[in-house]
């Protein structure tokens, strides 16, 4: 194999500027093939950016001989079915997150990929943007001396516009996207600090509705003891006032404190009193950096950027941080 021939199974909004464009971008990597269920809107997609082949059925897609690596992009109740079936078929896969409706099926995932034998990567693409690159090295360096605590806050109104436009709100149906709007934003933001702090030894929340008219929790809380001593207390909620929104992430060291958005462009580093900020461009494609690392593996050249086994950690942690008595 010395070119990654991609075939997407879910050409929806999520691909349009995000990930799909990056595949023929990326060195040694070409974007072969679509799938969509309307068959319409998959040729549509195929002839707007210049795929020579478009389908209508995944397992059509997934047989097709030259198609030898796929990314499964349709909301996470088809990720289990569709990278089984993939992975059966001896090809790879980049699934995006989050990477399955719970737990159970993530490591139903992890653990096809250990029984063909073929490598499966789940779409945590933060972990290879310059911005977290950057505060993954001043972790390190300890700029900010040894870290205490973390503190994230992501509060939006209902009018939010964090995430993806799509014609019908699947992210609020339990049933096909495994929670609400926590489950598609949290995954982000647990996996980077999994990607930062190690893994974690405790694990505690507590979630609720309290204004969604779907009846999924728009309100959850989490805190994780991590093995290197360092604390995680998290809050997001989804109905807060229009003016109240934040999207922040605090880490609290020894000597100083570092802050960031999830969401954002910008890293603020205060030590001995001193505040100095550094901005990041925007990437035209936010997976792009991912997709290079993926495609680096599937080729051999370089480690897995984020395991199955990795992803399962952060779906134990949303499960952990919804979970009913």
């Amino acid at each position: 194999m010395n070119t990654i021939k991609w075939g997407i199974i879910g050409c929806g909004d999520v691909t349009e500027v995000k990930s799909g464009p990056a595949f023929s971008k990326v060195p040694n990597s070409s974007l072969v093939a679509v799938m969509r269920r309307d068959a319409v809107k998959a040729e549509d997609y195929a002839k707007r950016h210049n795929v020579p082949k478009w389908y209508d059925d995944a397992t059509a897609l997934i047989n097709d001989p030259e198609v030898n690596a796929i990314y499964i992009a349709t909301p996470p109740l088809q990720h289990e079915e569709y990278t089984l079936q993939s992975l059966a078929a001896g090809k790879p896969v980049y699934v995006e997150k989050p990477m399955a409706l719970n737990s159970d099926a993530a490591e139903r995932m992890a653990g096809a990929a250990e029984k063909y034998g073929v490598k499966l990567c789940v779409a945590h693409y933060r972990r290879e943007q310059p911005l977290f690159l950057k505060i993954k090295k001043l972790l390190e360096e300890k700029v900010i001396g040894d870290i205490r605590f973390v503190d994230l806050k992501m509060l939006q109104s209902k009018k939010a516009d964090v995430i993806a436009k799509s014609e019908h709100n699947w992210r609020l149906d339990p049933a096909i996207a495994g929670g609400g709007l926590f489950h598609d934003l949290a995954p982000h933001q647990l996996d980077l600090m999994l990607y930062f702090f190690g893994n974690p030894v405790k694990s505690h929340g507590v979630s609720l509705n309290q204004a969604t008219a779907e009846g999924v929790d728009d309100l959850v809380t989490g805190h994780i003891l991590f093995e290197s001593g360092v604390i995680f207390n998290g809050t997001w909620c989804f109905t807060v006032a229009e003016g109240e929104t934040k999207d922040s992430c605090e880490i609290y060291g020894s000597k100083g404190k570092i802050s960031f958005p999830m969401f954002g462009h910008q890293i603020k580093i205060i030590t001995n009193g001193r505040e100095e900020i550094i901005d990041f461009a925007p990437l035209q494609h936010v997976e792009q950096p991912m997709i290079e690392k993926v495609v680096s593996y599937f080729l051999g050249q370089s480690a897995n950027p984020c395991s199955g086994n990795e992803a399962v950690k952060t779906m134990n942690l949303l499960d952990r941080f919804t979970e009913k008595d």
